[in-house]
């Protein structure tokens, strides 16, 4: 299309045109001409959230699911600020996302106008790219950019100013065709080094998931593991990169791992390590696998050069996509041992089945195993940051990828929207919620949002009165000395029902199930809220415990 047009018919032509299909915003009057245009595009589904920060949780978590960008819109000032933590998760999960910010105009830049930032410099240092469109005839310049640049090498978001008189100008701009991301062939000489390498090692341990990895990569990669035994562990909230159910699964790194699998970590020979940047969370401090890692084969695999030899010493890097790296390994005649791969699974087993614990009026374990019996095995996790989290990155068992959205930035507030995103494209799978109470109250509004876009999801909402991981370190570090880590929580199940969903509040195991299967009955937002007590912090152990130490 070259017609005359205005830069916002513009802007949201070109999104159709790279298959853009939803974009999440809170509406402002720097982009009217951009909610004008989609006024009139059907093949848009415009998702209006009630915080910036919802805006960007939820269109991170889109690309995480399709790989490519999740589509977002806020304006300047204080929408961009809010929308900020969206775009610092999408660069440290390394998910494609864009990020559209309505600007002033261009003739009054540079006086501190209303809500004026600098936009491109603001986010220049938390995204893949910044910048700014100041003709609207290269619109289909800067959007396909901006695709290939999200999606290319490691994925991230990229943030777009559009100044609001450049999308009220009419120009003539020639329309550009859908990018796609570059296809990278793992070479077959560094492929056939590191089969070598495996084939001599006594105790090989992969770490897997991170940039690019999809459920192709997954797949292909499970039937390579399988064939050698070769034990399979996930970097940290990459759980769904590998079906937990293979025998090559050995589980999780991250916060609060089997000690079974952190020795083996230690023990191995040859780590093969396919998307994963070997970040603080999984290495625990850059402690269990250290920069130089002596004694230690290190086959790092990732999509982007910048990675490979950045922090850790690779002594062979591969620099492919994941799903290209994994298939060629899946289809090579390698003459490989077996390895260890059934004693770490039987071993993730043991430590993922949970046990009754004494003294507990509601034991989250089991809350969890009750979950595992009653919910379909591809339900959709997604979860903010906090120590509830851990009961179910201990005992969930998750599906093929897409079925774990969960910030590795640690970011609170992720779960209610990434939920809301996981539920309006997948409204055939069941999604669930998992926030606790200081994580939910972040952004728990957008169950407003789930309201009137009428989605379909479960909220389990975990209430213990505190900021329980800042309570747990707070007890470590000063034992008995409680500040500010105390909540005062309203009524979580009558906020829900005021929004417009079902509610139940459960205090005890033995309510759970029954709660969860009345849930399961009634349509729409359904919450329950579970009030805990702060004393059992972790799955694996107490306050008093903590003090005692």
């Amino acid at each position: 299309m070259t017609q005359n047009r205005t830069g916002g018919r513009i802007l949201v032509d070109n999104l159709v045109a790279q298959g853009c299909d939803r974009i999440f915003h809170v509406p402002g009057e720097s982009f009217l001409a951009v909610l004008d245009a989609l006024h009139d595009m059907p093949a848009i589904d415009v998702v209006t959230c009630r915080q910036e920060g919802g805006v960007t949780f939820m269109a991170g978590a889109d690309g995480a699911m399709t790989g490519r960008p999740g589509i977002a819109f806020v304006t300047r000032g204080p929408g961009a600020t809010n929308a900020s933590i969206g775009v610092h998760v999408a660069m440290q999960d390394s998910v494609p996302m864009i990020l559209f910010v309505g600007d002033i105009d261009r003739a009054t830049r540079d006086r501190e106008a209303f809500q004026e930032i600098d936009l491109p410099a603001m986010f220049a240092p938390i995204a893949k790219w910044a910048s700014r469109i100041e003709d609207p005839a290269r619109i289909p310049e800067y959007v396909a950019r901006a695709y290939a640049t999200a999606m290319s090498g490691r994925p991230g978001p990229v943030v777009l100013a559009i100044p609001e008189d450049m999308l009220t100008e009419v120009a003539e701009a020639i329309d550009r065709p859908a990018v796609t991301a570059p296809a990278q062939p793992a070479d077959a000489g560094a492929v056939a080094a590191a089969l070598d390498r495996l084939a001599k090692a006594k105790a090989p341990v992969a770490i897997v998931g991170g940039a690019g990895w999809d459920a192709a990569a997954g797949r292909a990669f499970a039937a390579f593991a399988e064939r050698c035994a070769l034990p399979v562990a996930a970097a940290f909230r990459r759980q769904d990169a590998i079906e937990n159910d293979s025998p090559a699964w050995a589980g999780n790194l991250g916060y609060g791992p089997n000690p079974k699998l952190v020795e083996r970590i230690k023990a191995a020979d040859v780590l093969l390590v396919v998307g994963a940047r070997l970040g603080e969370a999984t290495t625990d401090g850059y402690a269990l696998v250290t920069p130089d890692h002596p004694g230690q084969t290190l086959i790092h695999v990732h999509p982007d050069p910048e990675e490979l030899n950045r922090t850790y010493r690779a002594d062979i890097a591969i620099c492919a996509g994941m799903s290209e790296f994994a298939e060629a390994l899946a289809a090579a005649n390698a003459a490989l041992p077996a390895f260890a791969g059934a004693d770490a699974h039987a071993e993730w087993r043991a430590w993922s089945t949970p046990e009754p614990r004494e003294g507990v009026a509601l034991d989250l374990g089991q809350c969890v195993a009750a979950m595992r019996a009653a919910l379909p095995a591809d339900t959709i996790i997604c979860n903010g940051a906090g120590n509830f989290s851990g009961w179910w990155h201990r005992y969930w068992r998750y599906a093929e990828k897409p079925s774990q959205l969960a910030p590795t930035a640690g970011a609170m507030g992720y779960g209610v929207p990434a939920a809301v995103a996981a539920a309006l494209r997948f409204p055939e799978r069941q999604v669930v919620a998992l926030a606790g109470d200081g994580d939910f109250m972040m952004n728990g509004q957008e169950l407003a949002t789930a309201i009137q876009h009428d989605v379909d999801l479960i909220v389990i909402l975990v209430d213990n009165g505190a900021y329980g991981t800042i309570r747990m370190h707070q007890e470590r570090e000063y034992p008995a000395r409680i500040s500010g880590t105390g909540l005062r929580n309203p009524d979580f199940a009558a906020l829900a029902r005021a929004y417009g969903g079902w509610a139940e509040t459960v205090e005890r195991t033995g309510d759970f199930a029954p709660a969860l299967d009345r849930a399961k009955g009634e349509r729409g937002v359904r919450l329950l809220h579970l009030k805990t007590d702060v004393e059992t912090i972790t799955p694996g152990t107490t306050i008093s415990a903590i003090r005692a130490r």
